[in-house]
């Protein structure tokens, strides 16, 4: 079995050679975290595809790269992804475009990110094919603004006057996420013709303890949404699998997810959501991708702790319907390699 036939064996629920692995939900600079002798191109099963830069993007990369490297401007992507949509976090007031929106009439005239890029879909399929030919799965991703319907809108209107717009203006808050929709609807159409193996939708709808709206508010206002973007994917590729991910708590809604067509959840913060218990509901159909480590794990435990993590989550969890992968991001700069190459290891010895 190789890697790519490995995953999505998996993705479907059964149990294959070994227990897939992989280092985020998205993708990630191999090379920058993984020292070059130690740096094998088969380390993880699937890596990820980023919609390729648009001429103004490659623009502004160039002008941000006279910057030092600890100048917190974010990464790269956040970088390009802030200029595009007009948002800016750095700002103290105001940072968000449609904050001071007054009418749908506002919204309307807010200039959302062009549709037609002809030069995405060629290279994105050429991404796709060389990442096939190492019998690796290939996973994409949205552009999209820190997720594709509650945290774009959220941050293009504001946090407070978002969630108030659900309660007392729902006709702008439907306008927004329908516009949101049809950007993803599009980007989802254009990954499943590159070909890719994976959708991966994000939207943290999740903290500590609870949602950050209720479950009822979501399958209103996002559910339906959520599926459209789907259903548009699958449509190109019907054997397209489907990746969601949320931080912190999000169980209330598994089974909407479930029903729409996610195959897989991500990361299952040990923190926040009980993987075991997930897993007795649902069985190995729904795929659990992450589950290892809690907050500070990465960061500030042993390379040996690690390892016996990975180990309880195959004995508590089984072979099927798993893709080991850390619970948080590890491209931080307070992460030892000596623990991601000890969370590698340990997923081929226990997977």
């Amino acid at each position: 079995m190789n890697t790519r036939e490995r995953v999505l064996v998996a993705l479907d629920g059964g149990e294959p050679d070994r227990i897939p692995c992989a280092l985020a939900f998205y993708h990630l600079n191999m090379r920058s975290l993984i020292p070059a002798e130690k740096y094998h191109p088969d380390l993880v099963d699937v890596q990820f595809v980023n919609f390729p830069l648009s001429p103004e993007e490659r623009q502004l990369a160039h002008r941000i790269e006279k910057y030092p490297e600890d100048t917190r401007l974010g990464n790269l992507d956040q970088v390009t992804t802030y200029s595009r949509w007009s948002y800016h976090p750095e700002r103290r007031v105001n940072q968000s475009p449609l904050v001071q929106a007054r009418s749908l009439d506002d919204f309307r005239r807010f200039p959302f990110p062009e549709l037609n890029c002809p030069f995405h879909t060629n290279s994105l399929a050429d991404q796709v094919q060389n990442l096939h030919s190492q019998d690796l799965a290939v996973g994409g991703n949205l552009p999209h603004l820190g997720g594709e319907l509650f945290e774009a809108a959220w941050r293009l209107r504001g946090l407070e006057n978002f969630l108030i717009d659900l309660i007392e203006r729902p006709d702008w808050a439907d306008y927004l996420l329908d516009r949101l929709t049809e950007l993803a609807q599009h980007n989802a159409k254009t990954m499943a013709s590159a070909g890719v193996d994976i959708l991966a939708l994000d939207d943290d709808i999740g903290m500590p303890g609870t949602m950050m709206i209720s479950p009822t508010l979501w399958r209103r206002f996002f559910k339906p949404r959520l599926s459209a973007i789907i259903h548009a994917a699958q449509v190109i590729k019907p054997d397209l699998r489907v990746l969601f991910h949320s931080d912190g708590y999000f169980e209330p809604i598994i089974e909407d997810l479930i029903e729409i067509g996610v195959n897989a959840i991500n990361p299952l913060q040990p923190d926040h959501m009980d993987a075991s218990r997930i897993r007795q509901r649902y069985g190995p159909q729904l795929v659990l991708w992450g589950t290892v480590g809690w907050q500070t794990t990465f960061s500030f435990s042993s390379p040996e702790t690690i390892r016996q993590e990975v180990r309880q989550r195959v004995e508590t969890l089984g072979r099927a319907g798993l893709i080991l992968c850390p619970a948080y991001d590890i491209d931080e700069p307070d992460i030892p390699v000596e623990n991601v190459i000890s969370f590698l290891a340990a997923s081929r010895e226990f997977g």
